[in-house]
């Protein structure tokens, strides 16, 4: 692999850098030696775009070369058990704690049960695409790699800045929530750390400098080692599940089955956008998939890890909001702290510094792992240079991505400094939503289509019915949001979507089966996962579609100034067999091998080959 063996000057100069940060680490690439290259580069935005947008990554690239680029390797330290409570630290946080009372009194009422059965069913399906792909292609990556291996370079980018902003939003979001349970805790009101800045935006004027002192200590557990944060969390955990494990028994003793009527006050579409919001309660689990770099046997530890996390984290869910609704009626349910407040409520106030006490010890393992799990998406990316360098560099003693869990946990803590928590709740189910039905359309890809394999006309078919199962995806999601009666719109879409993936799995032959553990019933799992997210987003406020948009311009602009041309210099110098030799799409879809000349903003000749030759 390229720089494995320039040991003498080139490792001194590595490790001098390692101590301080030059151009090099940023923008080391030959379009950014100079501004003659750089206006070559933009010129040559439109092949190289175009490059992105239709050729893919090899697996071999993924798990070799790009893996490489962090200079020392991650340690193989995990086992399932670490996972399983890595899972449940991840999603068991600040989601049921603070959002469920909000939801059940205005949107659900006692049906929010079914509400965390939507959201569970829809992260159970994704779940299980990600597990395939965390065996199968077992790096730091996570959901980032899966998307470049299957959809090329360029969704996977779009996908990588919404990881990004999904996990930095979220962390702050618990680090938020931290600070009103920890008031709670000390029997104060839940506002009473913040500090009013006047001068301020409202929204962003309640100062939270606690939020910023939590963040600085998970960094430290972050980057000091993997299995030592292992070992706090499930230390952690195991607290945290004792503590919920008591609310529902303590809860249940004083439970009023006439609290359950009505059981749907706010009807089905109550029941479906309290679900889209409530899915914020389920983020978190895909950080597992990160970890697979770092596990001793990916094929045995990740699919229990996955899988047996989310099955504990929805059954606990299902079982705390039946407690709460049989405790209190909805409508009487407080939206900042309903278990508290329910516990006050039937005579048992003592039982609210258990409660805080318990979501305390959930938003720190969800902080420590969203920590570790966002360091790791973002040292892969960097290893492809889609963001600089510098963030990929791995810490030889410790063998942890040190740059990026800094500066990412850093990002958090600003955010968690000024925003509030209903702003900061409504950003991410959007983001999270949309990243699974991506990683759920690549395994489609994943099985259906080879390079060299799959038949033109098998190719075609595969385009056709993705499209399909998509478009009806949304025309039924659409439908729902536009409309709150009527049934006519779903006769049309839903049997489009069902004869879609029937024709899928009649028609279109699997060019691929799982070499470890996958997916069972392919095409109709990841079919429906695919359903289920989109359905699900269109179930959100038109507000948060707002900044997903402006968001993914902002993606856009980085993309096409910086980001794409850093990483295709990248894919050119180290012989990154990507297809980024400006080959046809229909050449490299059949498989054929030839290889063009196509000098880059340097004057150097590519020499590179098309995507079906394997990586060396």
């Amino acid at each position: 692999m390229e720089g494995a063996s320039d040991a003498g000057g080139e490792g001194t100069v590595r490790r001098r850098r390692a101590c301080s940060c030059s151009k090099d680490d940023f923008l080391p690439e030959e379009s950014f030696r100079s501004w003659g290259n750089y206006w070559g580069a933009l010129k040559e935005t439109p092949a190289r775009l175009r490059d992105s947008v239709l050729t893919r990554s090899l697996e071999t690239t993924e798990l070799g070369e790009v893996k490489a680029r962090s200079q020392h390797e991650m340690k193989r330290t995990l086992t399932w058990w670490d996972l399983i409570w890595f899972g449940i630290g991840a999603v068991i946080g600040a989601g049921i704690f603070v959002l469920t009372g909000l939801q059940t009194k205005e949107h659900a009422g006692p049906a929010v049960v079914l509400s965390f059965v939507v959201s569970g069913i829809s992260a159970m399906l994704s779940a299980l695409c990600y597990t395939e792909f965390a065996v199968e292609i077992p790096v730091a990556g996570g959901s980032f790699a899966y998307l470049r291996v299957e959809l090329g370079d360029f969704m996977a980018f779009i996908a990588a800045g919404n990881i990004i902003l999904e996990y930095v939003i979220g962390g702050a979001a618990v680090a938020r929530s931290w600070t009103s349970y920890f008031a709670t805790l000390l029997n104060l009101k839940p506002d009473d750390f913040l500090i009013k800045a006047h001068g301020l935006a409202d929204g962003y004027n309640q100062l939270d400098p606690i939020a910023v002192c939590v963040c600085g200590v998970i960094c430290v557990f972050a980057v000091r080692s993997t299995k030592g944060s292992s070992r706090l969390n499930y230390t952690a955990s195991i607290v945290h599940l004792l503590v919920l494990v008591f609310i529902i028994v303590a809860g249940l003793t004083k439970a009023n089955a006439a609290n359950y009527t009505p059981f749907t006050p706010f009807k089905a579409h109550g029941i479906f956008k309290a679900s889209a919001v409530l899915f914020f309660a389920y983020v978190g689990f895909d950080a597992v998939s990160t970890l697979a770099e770092e596990t001793k046997n990916p094929a045995q530890d990740i699919p229990i890890g996955l899988v047996g996390s989310m099955v504990v984290t929805t059954i606990v869910y299902c079982l705390m909001v039946i407690t709460l609704c049989l405790m209190q009626p909805y409508y009487r349910i407080d939206t900042h702290a309903p278990f508290s407040v329910a516990f006050k409520a039937v005579g048992m106030d003592w039982a609210k510094y258990i409660v805080a006490f318990g979501a305390l010890e959930g938003m720190t393992t969800a902080l420590l792992t969203m920590a570790v799990g966002l360091a790791r998406y973002v040292t892969h990316i960097a290893r492809t240079h889609m963001m600089p360098p510098w963030f990929a560099k791995v810490n030889e003693k410790t063998g942890t991505p040190v740059n990026a869990t800094i500066v990412m946990v850093s990002a958090t803590a600003v955010i968690a400094f000024f925003t509030k928590l209903e702003i900061l709740s409504e950003l991410l189910s959007i983001s999270t939503l949309f990243i699974f039905m991506l990683v759920a359309v690549a395994l489609l890809v994943r099985r259906y289509y080879v390079s060299g394999v799959t038949k033109p006309v098998d190719r075609n078919k595969l385009i056709v019915c993705i499209l399909l199962i998509v478009g009806s995806s949304i025309a039924t999601a659409t439908y729902w949001g536009l409309r709150e009666q009527g049934w006519v719109g779903y006769v049309i879409t839903m049997p489009i979507w069902f004869l879609a993936t029937l024709a899928l799995r009649v028609l279109v032959p699997q060019a691929r089966d799982p070499k470890l553990w996958g997916v069972p019933l392919v095409p109709w799992l990841p079919s429906a996962s695919i359903a289920i997210n989109i359905f699900l987003l269109g179930s959100i406020d038109q507000a948060s579609f707002e900044r997903f948009g402006m968001w993914t311009g902002f993606l856009l602009l980085y993309y096409y100034f910086f980001g794409l041309h850093a990483s295709y210099d990248t894919a050119r110098e180290s012989g990154e067999t990507k297809g980024k030799d400006g080959l046809e799409w229909k050449k490299i879809e059949e498989g054929n091998v030839s290889s063009t000349t196509n000098a880059g903003p340097g004057g150097v000749d590519n020499g590179s080959e098309a995507s079906a030759i394997p990586s060396t």
